[in-house]
């Protein structure tokens, strides 16, 4: 997924990588929902909080993801196990379930992004892959950090690679620079540890954007203690003159610019 989505890094911004294809924009996740056609005209003409849904889109969902999903959702398969009595007062509005169209959320996240990349991480799963004899059950959930693992340090470098390849067009001398910065920093982070506040600044965005991409967590995965996790990068970038209070200022906006582009995924009903 990762190695496919649209890379999009928008004019004048310092941190980069959207969950969609540009600001504003959000995937679906017909595995955990698969909306109907009638459900994305609902979304596309509703008064409040509308999605645009494009012909190309409706055709795509028509064609392949209605087809292939049909029946494998994970709200048909918990709806398909309650009983009758349960299922009646649901349609009757008796009560709502909002996870039938979302995954768990309300996470924050720890400290261990600012201090180890996921080089580090993938070194540390394989140790115990190859230490251990798990049932494949368990294997296979390893298996898939690592694959996780890759996909976010792929990620990041599609990002540098843009990065570049705008740098290299760009007649402005300054967002010239920004963007030969922005190359260095994805080609740092997320594999390896942060090591100045830019850095820990993009290494989290770029964590947030794996865990919004592979669920639809309700919006609600946030950065927890982050004043505490960015300080020492902060306080060591002023000390060496890496950086400056304005600087640091500028890049913050832009980093909460990122969350305000990032709309709560189509929920219909």
């Amino acid at each position: 997924l990762l190695e496919n989505k649209t890379i999009c890094i928008n004019p004048g911004e310092l941190i980069v990588g959207e969950r969609g294809p540009a600001p504003k924009a959000t995937p679906t996740y017909p595995e955990l929902c698969c909306h109907s056609l009638e459900d994305l005209e609902i979304l596309n003409s509703r008064g409040k909080t509308p999605f645009h849904v494009s012909d190309e889109v409706r055709r795509t969902y028509e064609e392949k993801i209605i087809p292939f999903w049909s029946g494998r959702s994970m709200r048909e398969l918990v709806f398909g196990s309650m009983s009758s009595e349960w299922t009646k007062a649901f349609q009757a509005g008796v009560f709502t379930e909002f996870m039938e169209q979302r995954a768990p959320g309300h996470a924050v996240l720890d400290g261990k992004i600012y201090h180890e990349g996921f080089l580090d991480f993938k070194a540390r799963i394989k140790k115990v892959r190859d230490q251990s004899k798990w049932a494949d059950n368990r294997d296979q959930e390893l298996q898939a950090m690592e694959i996780c693992c890759d996909a976010i340090i792929r990620f990041a470098e599609r990002h540098a690679e843009v990065a570049r390849e705008l740098a290299s067009s760009k007649p402005d001398p300054n967002r010239q620079t920004d963007l030969k910065q922005i190359a260095e920093i994805c080609s740092w982070v997320p594999a390896h540890a942060p090591r100045n506040f830019w850095e820990a600044l993009q290494m989290y965005w770029f964590v947030h954007l794996g865990v919004i991409t592979e669920l639809n967590e309700w919006d609600s995965f946030n950065p927890g203690r982050l004043d505490q996790h960015l300080y020492p990068f902060y306080k060591d970038d002023l000390k060496e003159g890496r950086l400056t209070r304005e600087r640091a200022k500028e890049l913050l906006e832009c980093f909460w610019i990122k969350f305000s582009n990032q709309p709560a995924p189509p929920k219909v009903g």
